[in-house]
């Protein structure tokens, strides 16, 4: 045969949806039954029922409130998890960048010394690694806002076969966290390094 017409389901609505339609003549002695569908608001209900069975005592009334509103609760709880995994997943790499600025203190205590020995003050020296430290952590947060927008979009379109959204404000978010995460622990890392005798620590160097 030859398909003549196609049509788009849509179940997400949790309304009817049939995926084929046929002409009535074709099943016009087959058996058959009717089902419809009665959008109506929680008050109604009780009382729908009761008109419906009274008047029709053979009609079959199925109530899916109830499942609908079980569905809601799984999904419901699935989101709450997933973001909780997400926070994980964000706390540790926030972990990994303070990590990063504790493991540079004994280079920064280096360079430190050769930059007050040229002359740099306290202040240029901490404002040049809190600049290092801030683009480092808007690099670290670029790269995973690109890696998890391709991803998310991935998953989104090929596997779950459905709409992908980017958040703008989310994202910024995470950068501005990543920035701020290595900022702070730069500075807080720096005070060893500032405080460091040039003399003493070049020697240590020989």
């Amino acid at each position: 045969g030859t398909s003549t017409s196609f049509r788009e389901v849509d179940f997400s609505n949790a309304g009817m949806g049939f995926i084929m339609t046929m002409n009535p003549a074709a099943l016009s002695g087959a058996p058959h039954t009717h089902i419809a569908t009665v959008y109506a608001p929680p008050e109604a209900e009780a009382a729908i029922l009761r008109d419906v069975t009274k008047t029709w005592p053979n009609i079959t009334a199925i109530r899916i409130r109830e499942a609908v509103d079980r569905v809601a609760e799984a999904l419901s709880a699935i989101a709450t998890a997933t973001a909780w995994a997400a926070g994980g997943t964000l706390l540790t790499g926030f972990m990994v960048l303070i990590g990063a600025a504790a493991a540079g203190e004994r280079a920064r205590i280096y360079e430190s010394a050769i930059l007050k020995t040229l002359g740099a003050t306290r202040g240029k020296i901490l404002s040049s690694f809190a600049l290092r430290s801030a683009l480092m952590g808007a690099a670290a947060g670029v790269v995973a806002v690109a890696a998890g927008g391709i991803a998310g979009w991935a998953v989104m379109t090929f596997v779950m076969d459905s709409t992908y959204r980017f958040e703008p404000v989310s994202a910024l978010g995470i950068v501005f966290g990543g920035v701020m995460a290595t900022l702070l622990a730069g500075l807080a890392f720096a005070l060893r390094p500032l405080g460091a005798r040039p003399a003493r620590t070049l020697r240590a160097q020989d």
